[in-house]
């Protein structure tokens, strides 16, 4: 987990283009304050069959949400914020055939988020241990969805090829709500068919217990610190399908061979990170000699 009212979905969209496209990574137009817009319509040489992408087990990635983003890793996946990140700097990405995966929270009301102000009031449960600023949804609300819908549809307008919803486990925690294992099933599958509507690949993220319900509607995995929980082996069914598991435990650099030698032989894509997600520490168990 790192760190109302809806309105048209067009209109929210255009919020967002307008007004959160650009704190990390390259500027986007000076002039203007804004970006070049999304990437324009046409042959896509990451989706040649018409179909979302799906990356293999073993991938390697890259993931940093926060500060200057590192545009140096020899590595074919890239993990970046959806707000914060220009349209700009996924075009340069994709240019050097790197699939980019957007992140955003679909589970957690974040309060610095443009679109903060369009949650109502009775929508937003408990705080989130150890994540200031954060509380549970309510991913029942037929408002929060029409939110989140705006969320990806700014996601295919700035030309993501994926996109990371994070806090979808709510139910394992206490979000404030009664929440059951029911809806969350119904609402991480809603939200994998919203992705797919738009032609955005999608992953799982976290929601051990939930994997074998949901291995079908979700096209890769991504995973926090299963080596520190003992949970690794959990997503067989994942990489039994022929999809990625993205792993990072937050780990120090001496800790990457007790990570790697863990999850050998499982098919993961782990890694070693900082918690923060900053770039200041990331090892990747394919980058061992």
């Amino acid at each position: 987990m790192p760190r109302a009212t809806p309105f048209a979905a067009v209109g929210l969209l255009a919020l967002f283009v307008l007004g959160c496209d650009g704190a990390t990574g390259d500027a986007g137009d000076a002039s203007t304050g804004t970006d070049a817009g999304p990437v324009s319509a046409g042959p896509d040489p990451f989706r040649p069959d018409g179909g979302v992408w799906t990356p293999t087990p073993g991938t390697p990635w890259y993931w940093q949400l926060t500060g200057d983003l590192d545009r140096d890793r020899a590595v074919p996946v890239y993990d970046v914020d959806l707000f914060d990140t220009p349209t700009d700097t996924l075009r340069a990405l994709q240019a050097q055939d790197i699939r980019v995966i957007c992140y955003f929270s679909a589970g957690s009301y974040e309060e610095w988020r443009a679109d903060a102000d369009r949650f109502a009031a009775e929508d937003l449960g408990a705080p989130l241990d150890g994540w200031p600023g954060e509380r549970w949804l309510d991913v029942r609300s037929a408002a929060v969805r029409a939110i989140l819908e705006a969320r990806l549809d700014l996601a295919a307008a700035k030309g993501c090829d994926a996109v990371e919803p994070d806090n979808v486990d709510g139910y394992t925690n206490d979000p404030g709500f009664d929440l059951r294992p029911a809806d969350q099933l119904d609402f991480n599958r809603w939200l994998a068919d919203a992705a797919h509507r738009r032609g955005l690949s999608v992953g799982l993220k976290n929601d051990l217990d939930q994997i074998p319900a949901l291995v079908d509607h979700f096209d890769w995995a991504l995973n926090e610190e299963c080596v520190e929980y003992q949970e690794c082996e959990a997503y067989g069914p994942f990489i039994a399908q022929g999809k990625a598991v993205f792993h990072v435990d937050y780990a120090a650099d001496d800790e990457l061979d007790a990570v790697c030698t863990q999850t050998a032989g499982l098919g993961l894509s782990s890694a070693v990170a900082a918690e923060a997600l900053d770039g200041s520490r990331w090892q990747g168990c394919w980058e061992r000699p």
